[in-house]
């Protein structure tokens, strides 16, 4: 299994950078590998289940997860089937003056030994660049 955590203050609120992270069928717009998402059920009011679909070079594939919003403070994402043996991804919001600290961490393997191979090659410059990816699109949206 890779994990990967990062910490940073950005100059956001705790709010923006919540709704940011919570707009999951916004991502297809800013995450480089994220080619479709779409929310297909819920469970209740602060937990829902988004399917994405994902895809590099010749490989494209879709997986289930569960996504719980704690306002404002967290937001945590678990996948349920697909391409995943386990996906957990936490972000933190943390108010700090002129800003947020935030946190994020995300630990994964994928069923198949070759995705499990290929991806944990670049597995930490991905993870880096998808904390990048959401740092330009808050400064898009909140400048």
């Amino acid at each position: 299994m890779k994990v990967y955590s990062e910490s940073r203050f950005l100059p956001f609120t705790p709010e923006q950078m919540f709704d940011l992270v919570a707009d999951v069928p916004s991502y297809p717009k800013f995450l480089p590998w994220c080619l479709s998402t779409r929310v297909v059920g819920r469970e209740g009011e602060n937990v829902f289940l988004s399917e994405m679909e994902i895809g590099f070079k010749m490989m494209r594939e879709r997986y289930t997860s569960r996504v719980t919003l704690r306002r404002p403070g967290e937001i945590e994402v678990e996948s349920l089937e697909g391409i995943f043996k386990e996906l957990h991804t936490v972000w933190r919001f943390e108010p700090a003056p002129g800003g947020t600290h935030v946190g994020f961490e995300i630990r994964f393997a994928f069923r198949s030994f070759l995705l499990q191979t290929m991806i944990g090659a670049v597995f930490n410059e991905a993870a880096r660049m998808m904390v990048r990816s959401f740092e330009k699109r808050a400064q898009v949206l909140y400048g």
